[in-house]
């Protein structure tokens, strides 16, 4: 038998279901990886040993006993360090707070915890979760696998990297402008954003525009769905869509059904006020995703997507707007960020006038762009308009703190084009590892489902292989 982390995820729950691995053998197994190999990679912010040992060991007892078990019976995963989990630290990735220690379970770990799996610690993530990269002051910059002078992207970065390094077999993210696909894209992984109302989902800071749902990095199609499955496995929670007919998520992309009209495009909204420019490596893989999908016998389309130009100042006004409401401990605006210092005074000299009329202007955007999408069962984007960027990149170089954090922020937004527009549409999408540059650095491809459609993005991507 390959050892645990050589075996996709579907593989390893098959293996603790039917005994022949156990989940303190298992849970151990990855421990002493994330004690190897996590200084090196930063991954995990706080790594909770004792706790998980334990949770392994009640784990085989119950299966010992003869008990129902759950989906994820014995499964390590690990949890952002934006998410409560009962009895370990929570610190926000933000040196402005007090950490302080949970008494319960947030929604998401306690559907995942009722559902068998076993919590390995927190993972690194940047400041209140607001970027496309996990550098914070609280603890070490998490790095790319593929090469540690990189980040993982963000905010779902140290989790990313650590399900790429092997140090969990997958783990569940949160997205909010892109945090899940993001990171999958800059460590080659498979990450799924599922559709505003899918999950009960966890995000650490108030989230005025409905931007944030969690959703499942994986190293496979199947992997991401049996997450998911899990993830919305929650009898007090009804989604916004049911599941798919017949079956779960992992029956979807197992079946790998269907054939698509694809719409291709390189259009941003954030166009109207930056210079948006992609890599040579992005466009090499929107042509690899073209010409894979097209072997698979898709119908892809150019398309002609226009997009509000007031977009670019609206998404920033309600995606920093839980800034105002952060309660810092003493002295702690003077450890903010520049980045979270800058975007939490401008949300806090903001009016409920500002805000309402930021609000309208991306629900408008919101059904105007999916009424151009409804042309399509499928819209394809590159994932990322870059390849990984080095540790520290984003960081503004000009004299003022407003200066430095402005250039942070357009940074992000070169980097990550075309994620954010997606959560504030509400829709489904995932991301796909479809090429190695020759530096050796992952490239991923964006595809944009119909309201309620993972299945179908699941089904495709497990038709080219993931």
């Amino acid at each position: 038998m390959p050892a645990p982390h050589d075996m996709t995820a579907v593989e390893l729950r098959d293996a603790l279901a039917s005994g022949s691995l156990g989940a303190e053998e298992v849970t151990v197994h990855y421990l002493r990886r994330i004690e190897e190999l996590n200084p090196a990679l930063g991954a995990f912010l706080t790594p909770t040993p004792e706790e998980a040992v334990a949770e392994a060991r009640a784990a085989d007892g119950r299966r010992a006993r003869g008990e129902r078990l759950g989906l994820l019976h014995g499964m390590p995963l690990a949890h952002k360090d934006l998410t409560d989990v009962a009895g370990v630290r929570t610190t926000l990735g933000s040196a402005a707070l007090d950490p302080w220690v949970a008494e319960d379970d947030a929604p998401l770990p306690a559907v995942l915890r009722r559902a068998g799996a076993i919590s390995l610690g927190k993972t690194q993530v940047p400041e209140f979760g607001l970027s496309s990269y996990s550098e914070n002051q609280v603890g070490p910059p998490a790095r790319n696998p593929r090469d540690p002078r990189l980040s993982p992207g963000g905010s779902s970065g140290g989790s990313a990297a650590a399900v790429a390094a092997g140090l969990i077999p997958f783990a569940p993210g949160t997205d909010g402008g892109g945090s899940v696909r993001i990171p999958a894209a800059a460590t080659g992984l498979v990450g799924l954003k599922p559709n505003r109302g899918r999950v009960p989902a966890g995000s650490a800071q108030q989230d005025l525009g409905q931007f944030v749902v969690a959703g499942p990095l994986a190293r496979s199609a199947a992997d991401a769905a049996l997450l998911l499955d899990a993830m919305v496995d929650e009898p007090n929670y009804r989604a916004t869509n049911a599941a798919p007919a017949p079956g779960t998520f992992l029956a979807a992309a197992l079946r790998a059904e269907g054939r698509f009209r694809i719409g291709v495009s390189t259009r941003s909204p954030f166009e109207s006020r930056l210079d948006i420019r992609l890599d040579p490596e992005a466009v090499e893989a929107l042509d690899a995703g073209v010409a894979a999908l097209t072997r698979a016998g898709h119908d892809l389309v150019d398309t002609d997507l226009r997009y509000d130009e007031r977009y670019p100042d609206a998404f920033q006004v309600v995606w920093t707007a839980g800034l105002s409401t952060a309660a810092l401990s003493p002295g702690g605006e003077e450890r903010l960020t520049d980045l979270a210092a800058v975007m939490r005074r401008r949300a806090l000299q903001r009016s409920a006038a500002d805000l309402v009329a930021a609000v309208d202007v991306l629900r408008t955007f919101e059904v105007e762009t999916i009424r151009q999408y409804s042309a399509y069962d499928m819209v394809l984007t590159p994932t990322l308009g870059m390849t990984p960027r080095p540790i520290g990149w984003y960081a503004g170089q000009g004299e003022s703190a407003e200066d430095r954090a402005d250039e942070d922020y357009a940074r992000q937004c070169q980097y990550s084009p075309f994620t954010s527009m997606v959560n504030v549409c509400g829709l489904p999408a995932i991301t796909l590892p479809v090429l190695d540059t020759a530096a050796g650095l992952p490239m991923g491809i964006q595809l944009i489902g119909r309201p309620g459609a993972e299945a179908d993005l699941l089904a495709v991507a497990a038709q080219l292989g993931y």
